[in-house]
C-alpha cells in the first residue's frame, strides 16, 4: 500500500507570524465562535498580541464581531462554520478526558468531529514519549482514513455512508466506485462488531492508532476519540488493554454529553 501523507511538515524557515494568522483561521473555522481569552490561549500569545491577529483578520474579511463582540467567520472564509458552533462546547466537555486518558497511556489522543467525508481534529494532547505522535489539531483528513472516522461512519449505517460518498463523487465530478465502496463496507461492518476501528499507517508511515465514535445526549454519533501511537509500542499497548481504557474514556465523556444534544 502506498502512503497518503496528510502530516504537515513543517517548513524549514518557518514565519511565525504567519503561521499564527493561518492556526487562527484554522479555529475560526472549526469553533465557529471565538472570544479575545479564547485566542490568546489557543495561540499561547498575549491579548494585544491576539487582538492584532484578529484586527488584521477583520480587516481582509476572513472574521468579523457578533453583538456580543466576539469574533465569528467572515465573509471570505465562508459560512460553513457556523453551522459547527457547538463544536467549542464539545472541546470544552471532552478536553479534561483526553487529558486523563493521555495521563494513563502517556500516548498522544486526538478529539474530531466528521464533515461530510471529512474528519477535522478539534483536540489533540501529546503523551511525553520521546517517540510519540504530535499534534494534528486543525488538520483534515478522510473520514475512512483516520480510525476515529471510521468508527463515526461504522455508526451512521451502510445507507447513510453510501449517500455521503455518492454525494461527494457528484459534488467532486468524480466516478463512485461500487468496488471501492464494497471494500468500505466490510471494514465497517469489522468496525462496528468490535466497536472500534484501527488505522495501521494507513494515513502516515509511522503511526498506529485506535478509535471510537461518540454519541451526544440524543443517542447520535457527533465526534470521535483516537488514541495516536508508534507501531513499536502500539501491539504491546494494544494487548496491556488498549481497547478496554479508551471504552472506558468514551463512556466517561458520553455520561459528561447526557444533556449535551447537537441539532446541526
Amino acid at each position: 500500500m502506498q502512503f497518503r501523507r496528510y502530516r504537515r511538515k513543517q517548513p524549514a524557515y518557518p514565519i511565525e507570524s504567519v503561521d499564527k494568522a493561518l492556526a487562527l483561521l484554522e479555529l475560526l473555522r472549526d469553533f465557529g465562535t471565538l472570544r479575545l481569552s479564547d485566542v490568546a490561549v489557543e495561540l499561547r500569545v498575549s491579548r494585544s498580541t491576539a487582538h492584532r491577529l484578529l484586527a488584521m483578520l477583520v480587516y481582509r474579511g476572513f472574521a468579523e464581531q457578533d453583538a456580543s463582540r466576539r469574533y465569528i467567520p467572515g465573509p471570505a472564509l465562508g459560512a460553513a462554520p457556523a453551522g459547527m458552533s457547538w463544536t467549542a462546547e464539545l472541546r470544552r466537555r471532552v478536553l479534561p478526558q483526553l487529558q486523563q486518558l493521555s495521563g494513563q497511556l502517556d500516548e498522544t489522543v486526538n478529539l474530531m468531529v466528521r464533515a461530510g467525508t471529512q474528519v477535522r481534529f478539534l483536540a489533540t494532547v501529546q503523551g511525553s514519549q520521546p517517540l510519540h505522535v504530535g499534534d494534528r489539531q486543525g488538520e483534515v483528513m478522510p473520514a475512512e482514513r483516520a480510525s476515529a472516522g471510521r468508527a463515526i461512519l461504522a455508526q451512521l449505517g451502510t445507507l447513510v455512508v453510501r449517500e455521503l460518498y455518492v454525494r461527494d463523487a457528484q459534488i467532486n465530478k468524480a466516478e463512485f466506485s461500487e468496488s471501492w465502496f464494497t471494500g468500505l463496507e466490510q471494514d465497517l461492518v469489522v468496525a462496528q462488531r468490535m466497536g472500534f476501528a484501527v488505522n495501521m499507517e494507513e494515513t502516515e508511515a509511522g503511526i498506529n492508532a485506535l478509535g471510537v465514535g461518540i454519541r451526544d445526549g440524543a443517542g447520535e454519533v457527533v465526534a470521535g476519540l483516537s488514541v495516536s501511537i508508534p507501531p513499536v509500542r502500539f501491539r504491546q499497548t494494544f494487548e496491556a488493554g488498549l481497547p478496554a481504557m479508551v471504552f472506558a474514556a468514551r463512556d466517561r465523556i458520553e455520561e459528561e454529553l447526557k444533556d449535551f444534544i447537537v441539532s446541526e
